[in-house]
């Protein structure tokens, strides 16, 4: 099964965090931590790794916390799992073809080689503003969570729509 790490889904969910706020609003860390259920410790070593990616920064004083360090329709979402995860590969050899003394011959490490290629592109063609939407602070519910998507029966009604 491939999958991201922990770093990717919970940097992810507190890029989401610090998106549903207003533009340039300090969040405090305990904030996002409590609404994303992440502990302070692993958030902070989040949001040290995002910060020097360029994509957060920190705010000092009574009023500091943590903002985007871009506008959210200019974060890529390929920026926020490369600065947490690293490379997006599915296997080593596709960015590193020493790691594997078969690669220059092997017919498989073209289709990770795609695969790799389809997933960046994919992440890349989608900002952080694409996918909160026109979601902003105030619901009640956190970010990144199923609860904040709107519940629809079969026939795609929704509670709002009814």
């Amino acid at each position: 099964m491939v999958r991201f790490s922990t770093k990717g889904r919970y940097g992810l969910r507190a890029m989401m965090e610090l998106a549903l706020h207003h533009p340039g609003e300090p969040v405090l860390m305990s904030t996002i931590a409590e609404r994303q259920e992440i502990s302070r410790k692993y958030l902070h070593a989040l949001l040290t790794s995002l910060r020097a990616a360029g994509l957060v920064r920190s705010v000092r004083g009574a009023q500091g916390g943590y903002t985007l360090g871009r506008p959210a329709s200019q974060i890529r979402l390929r920026e926020v799992v490369e600065a947490l995860e690293g490379p997006l590969a599915l296997t080593d050899c596709v960015f590193d073809s020493t790691v594997c003394n078969r690669a220059p011959g092997c017919k498989a490490r073209k289709l990770w080689s795609d695969l790799s290629r389809t997933l960046r592109g994919h992440l890349e063609a989608m900002s952080l503003q694409d996918l909160i939407g026109d979601e902003r602070v105030g619901t009640g519910q956190a970010a990144g969570c199923p609860a904040s998507l709107p519940s629809a029966d079969l026939a795609g009604h929704t509670p709002a729509s009814d």
